[in-house]
Formats: C-alpha cells, structure tokens, sequence
C-alpha cells in the first residue's frame, strides 16, 4: 500500500512529464491512504519521501520500458502487489498474460478494490495467490496455467531485499526453467559503501519499523557479488543500473531536479 502511495504522489508532488502515470494507484490503497500517508510524513523528512517516491516509479517505468522493447507472451509480477499495471495497459493484455503472484491476503484486498472501483476483468489477468513459506513458486505458477515454453519477463521489484540468499536462489533457479528469452527485472539492496548519506540516514529510520512490521531488510549485496549471484542461478546479466545511470534515462532535464536514491538498484537479466 505505502509503494501504490508513493506511485500516485508523483502525479500529485510533481509535474509532467511523470516517469510512472499511475492514476489507479491510491484508489487502490483504499480510502485511508490519507492516514497511512500522514504517518509515515511525521517521521520522514519530505526530502527522503522525495527520492523514494522517484526509486518507486522509475523501477516499475523501467520493467514496463523492457516489457515493451521485448519479444514477450507473458508478465509475471513477483510480489505485485497494488501494482495496476493490468488496467493502465489493456493495449498491452491483447496480447500477452499477465499473472499476478503475490499473497492470499493482499490479493484478496487488491481483488475486493477491484470490484469496488468497477476496474474490468480479463482472462489474460491471472491471480495467482501464493503462500511461500508452504508453496513452491513453479506449483503456484503451474496452477495458475503459466506455460514454461512462452518468452516471459519477471518483474521481481522490492521484494528481494527482505528474502534470505538461499530463498533469493531458490526463485532464481525456478526462473531459470523458462523458456529461451525470458528475463527477470529486480531489484535489491546494495551494501552501505554505495550507499550515500541520505539513503543511510533514511535506512536508520526504516529499519527499525520493519523490524517491528515482522519484515525487516536482509543482507545487501555489492554490485559484483549480485551479477556472480543470479550468474550461478542461470542467469545473464544485461544491466545493473546505477543511480546515475537511471537518472540521465529517466530524469534528465526535470526543473524539479527529482532523482532516485542509492537504497535500491535495478539487475536485468536474460535467459539464453
């Protein structure tokens, strides 16, 4: 919910051009996004609220660019959360399935949202629900009619930087069992020496409440280590992007001099 927040304060903190147009995203929070919004404002300085909000959008805006520049027949959205990539895009559900994958109680909310906003239903937007800690990610996608044969992207945005390796390693192995084509679009977490001052000021915050929210972030990784990592799952390394490297694509230009934090970095991979 607080990531669909962050999504739609963008259109309402800055002006176009926005990296990410998410007009479905506070609607889909629910009706007390205000409240949730008004808390987090009293602890974070509106600077850190700022470059989060730019690293939410420009994540989602750059697995949707690979999307479109790819040969896909499928989008898988690991943890998908409020995303609502499926409405914002129909062009784009002609032709290819969507299937989101996330938790029992998040989609239930998601899909209840849904229903209440009059959002369209499509056979070619899949549910699927998935409790990791009892369910491999393979059966949730068998179920869910996912064919392993079809060119799919992965979008795998926020979530890796609360999973252990070995959990990291596991999801990245099933991956690899897609077809030739397939790539994967995550992010995570680098260690504090690429870090600069105000991602770890804004960490000495956060970690604690998610600490306390039963979530708290795992260990980071530098950028040479994550490549060796999916490297030994299977995968090729096509990108590993920078802030910087985001900022020229995304937001060179802006008279509001919005830019990304370092907290997360964006990994692109491919499967030969």
């Amino acid at each position: 919910m607080l990531a669909a927040i962050g999504r739609g304060m963008h259109r309402k903190w800055h002006a176009r051009p926005w990296v990410l147009d998410d007009p479905y995203a506070l609607s889909l929070a629910g009706p007390g996004w205000p409240n949730m919004l008004a808390v987090y404002e009293a602890i974070l300085p509106r600077r850190f609220f700022e470059v989060a909000v730019a690293g939410l959008v420009v994540r989602s805006r750059y697995a949707e660019d690979r999307l479109e520049a790819g040969e896909f027949s499928q989008y898988v959205m690991l943890g998908a959360g409020m995303d609502s990539f499926a409405w914002r895009r129909p062009d784009l559900l002609r032709d290819m399935t969507i299937f989101e994958v996330d938790h029992p109680s998040t989609q239930a909310w998601k899909r209840e949202r849904a229903t209440a906003l009059c959002l369209p239903e499509s056979e070619r937007h899949v549910f699927a629900p998935a409790n990791f800690e009892t369910e491999h990610l393979r059966d949730v996608l068998d179920r869910a009619g996912f064919d392993w044969g079809k060119p799919t992207l992965f979008s795998w945005l926020g979530v890796v930087m609360y999973l252990t390796r070995d959990a990291i390693a596991k999801t990245l192995r099933t991956l690899s069992d897609a077809a030739p084509g397939s790539g994967i679009v995550m992010t995570y977490i680098p260690t504090p020496e690429y870090l600069d001052d105000e991602a770890l000021d804004f960490l000495k915050i956060m970690e604690p409440l998610l600490a306390q929210m039963g979530e708290p972030f795992q260990e980071g990784f530098t950028p040479v280590e994550i490549e060796a990592f999916v490297s030994d799952c299977g995968h090729i390394v096509d990108e590993n992007l920078s802030r910087e490297d985001l900022a020229s694509r995304y937001f060179a230009g802006r008279k509001d001099e919005l830019s990304p934090y370092t907290l997360e970095r964006i990994l692109s991979t491919s499967l030969p």
